[in-house]
């Protein structure tokens, strides 16, 4: 059985990212996959809107023709992760947490009764079984520090949804040895199970 991977990219640099690099090595390592592509950095995602709340809270069979297409996008995006057996994830640290446009992909897969249900137990996910790696790169924010609202937040948003399986591997210190941290990266990489 043929496996897929999901690769994200959100840094808004299309050239020397090292969330980039990171991300495409993992992907490399993780080869023969079959490969999903998403760069929200590029091709931003747009935020939401009330029609598009209306319509998650709307059951699909009553949705108006506004709100199926307020929740077309969402629905193709879901639809990836859903295919994916693996999730690599590209994420730069701006600001001590992720980028708008990695953000914006949260808010449009984190979708009641698709990605997660609500119980008598409280919220349950739904895309169990599936594994995320994460390349998180930073200027000099270490991952896991107190100023880091990054990896805490996105390792909690896709054990919401589900994915519980979350690696990360880390490029940081970038703005003061950019070649010792890539290179602790790179190692890393080499670590992971393929």
């Amino acid at each position: 059985m043929s496996k897929t991977v999901l690769h994200i990219d959100s840094s808004a640099r299309l050239a020397d990212s090292a969330s980039r690099k990171v991300s495409a090595q993992i992907v490399e390592h993780l080869a023969p996959f079959r490969v999903i592509r998403r760069d929200v950095g590029e091709d931003t995602l747009p935020l939401l809107t009330e029609t598009w709340v209306g319509a998650t809270n709307t059951p699909a069979d009553a949705r108006t023709e506004a709100q199926k297409q307020a929740l077309a996008l969402s629905d193709v995006l879901v639809d990836e992760l859903e295919a994916a057996d693996v999730i690599v994830i590209g994420l730069p640290v701006y600001n001590f947490s992720m980028p708008a446009s990695l953000k914006a992909w949260v808010d449009q897969v984190a979708r009641v009764g698709r990605t997660f249900q609500y119980t008598e137990n409280g919220p349950e996910g739904l895309l169990n079984g599936k594994r995320a790696i994460v390349a998180y790169a930073s200027g000099g924010v270490p991952m896991g520090s107190p100023v880091d609202f990054a990896s805490n937040y996105l390792r909690h948003v896709l054990g919401f949804i589900g994915i519980t399986e979350v690696e990360f591997v880390a490029a940081e210190g970038m703005a003061i040895n950019p070649e010792e941290a890539l290179n602790k990266a790179s190692a890393a990489v080499t670590e992971l199970a393929a």
